[in-house]
């Protein structure tokens, strides 16, 4: 009777756990040469109390991108979804038909999508009170944050690459110039966007025959620091068959930046600035001239996870530092600020670690086990809705645009995606082809990883064809 029932209890264990990689899932890996022990995989129905999959899931891994779920997560529910960014404009003078006879002052709060349109919006507004010129110097206080990370070439010795751009407290435009590529009468284009007079743009490209394809790794550039002037040379060539290609780079610290933004846009209105820019505190007897006011977080966060920005992840974490345990944010504190959360929550993550946050990091870490766990905690919190909604929809948008197109699953999965050398990762929900969600989370540390996007694919099919 002891062994009939034992029997009994072995044939339903499958129906609430499976500790074992799913079979094509491994197939899957085995065909890349991936080893299993490089892999974590975490499946739990989010209305369980057990996983239905956990491989290795206990492992300390880097999540890569996926490290963004944790940051937007404590940021929804320690800021609120309807958390705004200020930056206001003061004087410091006497304004007397239009003439202020001092400085301008903007100081920010960490805003991480001050766009190119909302200067304009703001200096528009500026120039609608009446003033017009300046006689003294733009002032920009970025006080509000203090990175203590402030080597842009740290992770990968690609210093002038956007997506490396450090977080600052008075960052515009995400602190890029967009590189447009594009084939036109025989010649290879290259259009920079803003045209900053202080960028010198050399085009060395030539057009060659053959598919798009890879095209990135056909071209090459040179950035020369001259002054307050940057010098950037193309050459390499370009795949006439390609469309319309674009290159994000972080040129100009971000005073420096602003301060051009500022001066293009002012001039475009018709004002005038007597002197330079430079960086310094708010002085106690200025006088606030206007405030502008963010898109609420739950807004702001749709671009974070969708399109996996690192810059706006790591102001995010700044930011949670600065309101949580003080001015001026930090990293350290910001990581200090979420573990505290997570283990209010009752999510104790011994092995977790937050570099910058947005997982462009060599050290970050966390266990597949954990950032499932902290997906069902989601799913079952006031911040569901907000969080689920900024995730890619597979095969619709973002970065899991040309994942499984023409799937059944196509639709029916949040995911986020996360990619560096030696590391691949996928987690997210996915909505089963019985109306059950499911938290999944899939993560690769090793040489190949790169090789596993077959073994994720099987992974999200698989959990939308459970039975």
């Amino acid at each position: 009777m002891q062994k009939l029932c034992l029997g009994l209890f072995a044939l339903l264990l499958p129906q609430f756990t499976y500790a074992q990689m799913p079979a094509v899932v491994e197939q899957a890996l085995v065909k890349q040469a991936v080893p299993l022990d490089a892999v974590s995989v975490y499946v739990r129905q989010v209305e369980a109390d057990e996983s239905l999959v956990a491989h290795q899931a206990d492992r300390s891994m880097n999540p890569a991108s996926t490290m963004k779920l944790v940051t937007t997560y404590a940021a929804l529910d320690l800021l609120g979804p309807a958390y705004r960014w200020r930056t206001e404009i003061y004087r410091d003078g006497e304004l007397v038909d239009g003439v202020l006879q001092g400085n301008l002052i903007i100081k920010g709060y960490g805003n991480p999508e001050l766009m190119q349109h909302d200067m304009w919006r703001m200096l528009s507004d500026l120039r609608q009170t009446g003033l017009r010129d300046i006689r003294g110097s733009l002032i920009l206080d970025d006080t509000y944050f203090s990175p203590e990370q402030i080597d842009a070439g740290l992770f990968d010795n690609e210093p002038y690459r956007a997506y490396n751009a450090i977080p600052n407290a008075l960052t515009s435009n995400l602190n890029s110039t967009s590189f447009k590529f594009f084939n036109e009468g025989g010649r290879v284009m290259v259009q920079a966007s803003p045209p900053l007079p202080d960028i010198t743009l050399i085009n060395q490209l030539q057009p060659v025959a053959g598919a798009c394809g890879d095209w990135r790794s056909q071209l090459r550039y040179q950035v020369q620091q001259q002054g307050a002037q940057a010098r950037v040379a193309f050459t390499g060539s370009f795949p006439a068959s390609c469309e319309d290609k674009y290159l994000d780079l972080s040129l100009f610290g971000h005073a420096r930046y602003t301060y051009q933004l500022f001066r293009e846009i002012w001039q475009q209105l018709g004002g005038t600035l007597a002197d330079g820019f430079r960086q310094d505190v708010l002085p106690l007897q200025a006088v606030r001239l206007s405030v502008h006011y963010s898109q609420p977080l739950a807004d702001v966060i749709r671009r974070v996870n969708k399109y996996s920005n690192n810059l706006m992840t790591r102001q995010l974490l700044l930011t949670i530092a600065a309101e949580r345990s003080g001015r001026p944010g930090n990293e350290t504190n910001g990581a200090r600020a979420i573990q505290l959360w997570l283990a209010s929550k009752g999510m104790i993550f011994p092995e977790l670690v937050i570099d910058n946050g947005s997982g462009l990091s060599r050290i970050e870490r966390i266990s597949a086990r954990h950032l499932g766990e902290l997906l069902v905690h989601a799913y079952a919190s006031p911040m569901m809705a907000e969080l689920m909604s900024s995730l890619p929809l597979l095969a619709v948008d973002g970065t899991a645009i040309r994942r499984l197109n023409g799937k059944p699953v196509q639709g029916r999965a949040h995911i986020k995606t996360g990619s560096i050398d030696g590391v691949r990762a996928l987690a997210g929900y996915v909505l089963d082809e019985q109306g059950r969600r499911w938290v999944v989370v899939f993560i690769a540390n090793h040489a190949q990883a790169g090789n596993t996007r077959a073994a994720q694919d099987a992974l999200l099919e698989w959990v939308y064809h459970q039975r």
